[in-house]
């Protein structure tokens, strides 16, 4: 389970559909990226100018849409990621991404620096945005794009046997994607 998309005060910025419903419309941005899961379980990602694809088929069971994308195609990073003022490229931070493989299965990373004081946790330290583009694909994602990061990152696995490991973020979210075993 991980916090899903970016928030906009208490409630997820842009298209949210869950359990074949739509809750929130699409939102507009060049970097945007939309996420969904299929009825049959396949997973897939739009960008923010193909979200009306994915918008009208009728098996998309899940989605959301989240921002900056950090890889497009096939790998690619976005020229407005690379270059312009689009994002700010310097900022360091806990980060959270989610992304496709080739073989369209799911790649999450989160990164962050967890110390055992803890008023240091909330200093700006960790990757960039350019650098999380670049981790994301070192772990085979040909799709990606960021989610809530900095103190809204938070994470939580459960092993067969139960054994839980939670990476807890500060500020509450509104919107999570949790995964479960067939």
């Amino acid at each position: 389970a991980v916090n899903a998309g970016m928030f906009v005060d208490a409630l997820p910025w842009g298209w949210v559909k869950s359990r074949g419903g739509e809750l929130l419309a699409p939102g507009l941005g060049p970097l945007s990226t939309a996420f969904a899961v299929l009825r049959d379980g396949t997973l897939e990602m739009a960008a923010g100018h193909d979200v009306q694809r994915l918008r009208e088929r009728s098996d998309v069971i899940e989605a959301f849409q989240s921002y900056p994308t950090l890889l497009e195609g096939d790998g690619h990073v976005p020229l407005a990621l690379r270059e312009g003022d689009a994002i700010d490229r310097t900022h360091r931070d806990a980060r959270l991404a989610l992304g496709l493989d080739r073989d369209g299965r799911a790649v999450l990373v989160l990164t962050r620096l967890d110390v055992g004081i803890a008023a240091l946790a909330q200093l700006p330290v960790g990757l960039t945005v350019p650098q999380m583009a670049a981790v994301m694909g070192s772990f085979g994602a040909a799709r990606a794009v960021l989610l809530d990061g900095g103190i809204s990152a938070q994470l939580q696995l459960r092993e067969e046997n139960g054994a839980r490991h939670v990476w807890r973020g500060v500020r509450a979210v509104p919107l999570a994607l949790v995964v479960f075993a067939r």
